[in-house]
């Protein structure tokens, strides 16, 4: 659907789920992809919480390439509760999911290509919660702040949008019955839902896109449960603290 012959793509977390699959799909539009993730890849193995290591791996993409057209901000962050997470785990967590995908923009800000694009991957948790999920929550939100801030800032220079995943299937099982059902798209979410929607946004035909928030989650976010309906009962004494 795409050609990005040429093109220069880089994606934090590359190396499996999600993030493997915009990089498989960018590789196949003709793009040079850089991938920086803690698993083992073809590129650069690291932490993206060290600011050290941020440089060393912008110095790397540029010297190779001198030029970025797409920077995908996938690594996942780590995800630590009220209850049991301390100062430490909090604090990895942002800045793996805010603190990295900043810092990257800004270490690249001088080598974007013209018609740039950033795409930040936040979640549609970004707007709901579970119970103890406070680090993981607050690094989606804050990345999807983050992204119509820099679309601001960098009006005219690059395009800035964030996608926000559901439940996304990355380790191939099979989820049929409620699990399926439960969303009104009727399945359960694939990696290649988000990869080509990243693509896209990357890509001239979006672009007069910018500053935006797309949530694809089958629906799951539309759809309002109430006590007592479609099954779903709610029983107090079970969710006191």
């Amino acid at each position: 659907m795409f050609d990005f012959t040429g093109r220069v793509a880089v994606v934090t977390g590359g190396a499996r789920g999600i993030g493997k699959c915009i990089c498989e799909q960018f590789r196949a539009a003709g793009a040079e992809v850089c991938v920086i993730d803690l698993l083992e890849n073809d590129f650069f193995v690291c932490d993206l919480a060290d600011k050290e290591t941020l440089e060393r791996f912008a110095k790397a993409v540029t010297d190779r390439y001198g030029r970025v057209d797409f920077l995908i901000n996938n690594a996942a962050p780590g995800m630590c509760g009220i209850t049991e997470g301390s100062y430490e785990d909090f604090t990895r967590t942002l800045q793996v999911g805010v603190t990295a995908p900043f810092y990257l923009a800004k270490l690249f800000l001088p080598h974007f290509a013209k018609d740039a694009a950033i795409v930040n991957i936040s979640s549609s948790r970004d707007r709901m919660s579970q119970r103890e999920t406070e680090s993981y929550t607050a690094a989606k939100g804050g990345i999807a702040a983050l992204t119509h801030a820099l679309a601001v800032s960098l009006a005219g220079r690059v395009r800035v949008n964030s996608v926000s995943p559901g439940w996304i299937e990355t380790a191939d099982a099979v989820w049929e019955g409620a699990d399926a059902s439960q969303h009104p798209a009727g399945r359960v979410g694939r990696p290649s839902d988000i990869a080509s929607m990243v693509l896209y946004l990357c890509s001239d035909a979006a672009g007069f896109i910018t500053g935006e928030n797309v949530c694809i989650d089958g629906g799951m976010t539309r759809q309002m449960i109430y006590h007592d309906d479609l099954g779903w009962t709610y029983d107090p004494q079970k969710n006191e603290n």
